[in-house]
C-alpha cells in the first residue's frame, strides 16, 4: 500500500497563522477532523470520512468527479449527490477549501480553525498552496463592511505559475 501524500502544499515564505492547529500529512489531517467533529458534535459519516481521506491523500486539488471515481466501490459513494453532500459538509465545517476558479477541493492545513486565506493555484500543474495569512481576508471583509455590504462567503485565489512550472523552483 502506498504511503499517503501530504495534505497539500503550503507557502514556506509566510508564517503560519495557527501553528498550534497546523496538520502535516493525510493521516494527521483526518485525525484532526475526527477530533473536531467529536468536539463539535458533528456526524462524520463513513462517506464523509472517505471523501475527506481521498482529498487529503491527493496532496493537490481534487475535482468532484475525480473524487467520485476515487470513491467508487465504497459504501453508498457511487452516486454523485452523495459525494456532493459529503463535500458540502466538509466545506461548511471548514475542513476543506473550494477552489472556485478550477472547480476543485483542497484539504485545509488548519481543520480546527475556520478561516479564509489566499490560495495560489498553478494554471499549468494545478498545484495549490495555502498562504497562511489571514490579514488579506480580514482587510477585504473590513472594506466590504465599510460599504455596508454583508459578506456571506469569500474566495481568495491567485492564478499563475508555480516555481516548478516556471523553472524557478529550488533545487
Amino acid at each position: 500500500m502506498a504511503k499517503p501524500k501530504p495534505v497539500a502544499a503550503h507557502s514556506s515564505s509566510a508564517s503560519c497563522a495557527h501553528p498550534e492547529l497546523h496538520t502535516h500529512g493525510a493521516a494527521e489531517f483526518v485525525r484532526a477532523v475526527e477530533q473536531a467533529c467529536r468536539e463539535r458534535g458533528l456526524n462524520l459519516t463513513p462517506i464523509r470520512a472517505e471523501a475527506l481521506r481521498q482529498i487529503a491523500q491527493a496532496g493537490k486539488p481534487v475535482k468532484a468527479y475525480d473524487l467520485l471515481e476515487r470513491m467508487r466501490g465504497g459504501p453508498g459513494a457511487s452516486a454523485p449527490p452523495t459525494v456532493y453532500r459529503a463535500l458540502d459538509f466538509l466545506l461548511e465545517n471548514g475542513f476543506i477549501h473550494r477552489l472556485v476558479s478550477i472547480n476543485a477541493f483542497l484539504a485545509c492545513h488548519h481543520p480546527l480553525a475556520q478561516h479564509v486565506v489566499p490560495i495560489l493555484i498553478c494554471k499549468a500543474c494545478e498545484s495549490a498552496a495555502e498562504l497562511e495569512d489571514e490579514t488579506l481576508a480580514a482587510q477585504l471583509d473590513a472594506l466590504a463592511r465599510a460599504q455596508r455590504f454583508e459578506p456571506s462567503s469569500s474566495y481568495l485565489e491567485v492564478l499563475g505559475l508555480c516555481a516548478t512550472c516556471t523553472g524557478k523552483g529550488e533545487g
